[in-house]
């Protein structure tokens, strides 16, 4: 069992620069795949960006693409995301998730994601 929890959310302006955070618990975190999601009211959960087990692969939605970094400290049990040249479009609920694979097959469903935090709101105003 994998217990996740975001931080790092809030207020930004456009324009602007972000980093969230999501710690696991658990001793086997560097076996899972960790994922950044997002859903904004009224749409869909998507994937923002997801990471492998050792940090080797990595894979952003084109929405975010060069302007967002995600990474991982396996030896903090944290994966973070890193997000510049916010805009409006990104507010949205920002979500940590995770599935067990120690390959490098990285998966875009939500429904793949066996675990979830709770969420952290970003707000990008103009």
């Amino acid at each position: 069992q994998v217990q996740l929890v975001e931080s790092g959310g809030g207020l930004v302006q456009a324009g602007g620069s972000l980093r969230l955070s999501c710690g696991a618990s658990g001793p086997t975190f560097s076996h899972y795949v960790m994922g950044w999601f997002r859903q904004a009211p009224g749409k869909e959960r998507e994937l923002v960006a997801a990471i492998s087990w050792s940090g080797t692969s990595t894979l952003h939605a084109d929405s975010v693409k060069g302007r967002s970094t995600i990474s991982r400290d396996n030896a903090k049990n944290t994966v973070y995301l890193q997000m510049n040249s916010l805009k409006l479009e990104d507010t949205a609920v920002y979500y940590c998730a995770a599935y067990r694979d120690t390959t490098r097959l990285l998966r875009r469903s939500a429904s793949s994601y066996d675990y979830w935090g709770q969420g952290t709101q970003v707000t990008v105003s103009s």
